[in-house]
């Protein structure tokens, strides 16, 4: 299958209540397909599952799609990414929305919103939205894997406690309370700052990763405008997160989230080839 064929993505349920492979298509994705991408009876594309599974599909008519392989023979099938890289970024008034989509790009596998207590948002965020532009993001860079965006909690919660990341596709992460020093799981938490002194830059501690399996998962944290408070950052470095500063320019919060989580991604590219 050539990389010009155009992917959708579509639930796991979706597909499983397609009969005889014959899978039917919303509104929206008819009209990408149909109006955006001008396609018409007989085109090819590619429906993926977002669990790692891929078909091709050929369009019957607007509203109605064919596989081209059984739904239990996928044409091509990626394991999940290891480590899961995880980006735990506390709201922000402008820009959000990019950060979310560039993270996408990027390769976060999990995207926590918090609530930091020097943010400065106001009312609720649109968890929705946010989902469709996760979705969008990992269809436009051909994900196999769809992020999981979660609803946001206060920065604390997960700052102060042992994050158990459950499968891809499952429920919410665990958050438990933090066990003795030592005992915690093998992630590699690293911690956004410009204020904590002792903060090491972002680059050095990946380079001083020597164990030749991967941390269980990674992790990176960024503050709002108005960077962490103390007690954040004291509740971080007592529960094992390492903080790191990303250069010596001051960023936006939108910027160094995307910065940080670049670095991390082609770390993770270059040691574990995911």
């Amino acid at each position: 299958m050539g990389r010009e064929q155009r992917r959708l993505l579509i639930d796991p349920g979706r597909l499983q209540q397609a009969p005889a492979g014959l899978v039917g298509l919303t509104a929206a994705e008819s009209r990408y397909l149909v109006k955006v991408l001008r396609y018409g009876p007989g085109a090819v594309f590619a429906i993926g599952d977002g669990a790692g599974g891929l078909w091709e599909a050929e369009l019957i008519e607007p509203l109605g799609a064919q596989l081209r392989q059984p739904l239990e023979a996928p044409l091509a099938w990626q394991p999940p990414p290891t480590p899961p890289l995880v980006l735990l970024a506390a709201l922000v008034k402008r820009d959000y929305e990019v950060l979310l989509r560039m993270a996408v790009e990027l390769g976060a596998d999990w995207l926590l919103p918090c609530r930091a207590e020097f943010d400065a948002v106001a009312g609720q965020p649109n968890l929705e939205r946010w989902r469709t532009i996760a979705r969008e993001a990992a269809e436009q860079c051909e994900r196999p894997w769809l992020p999981q965006l979660q609803e946001s909690r206060p920065a604390r919660d997960w700052l102060g406690a042992t994050i158990s990341l459950p499968p891809p596709g499952g429920p919410s992460p665990v958050s438990v309370p933090a066990p003795p020093a030592g005992d915690s799981p093998a992630a590699l938490k690293v911690l956004a700052t410009t204020r904590q002194s002792g903060a090491v830059p972002l680059l050095e501690v990946l380079e001083g990763w020597t164990a030749r399996q991967p941390p269980a998962s990674l992790w990176l944290a960024c503050g709002p405008e108005g960077g962490w408070s103390g007690a954040e950052e004291t509740l971080a470095q007592d529960q094992g997160w390492i903080a790191v500063d990303l250069g010596p320019r001051i960023l936006r919060s939108s910027t160094a989230a995307v910065a940080g989580l670049g670095l991390l991604s082609d770390w993770r590219y270059r040691r574990w080839g995911c």
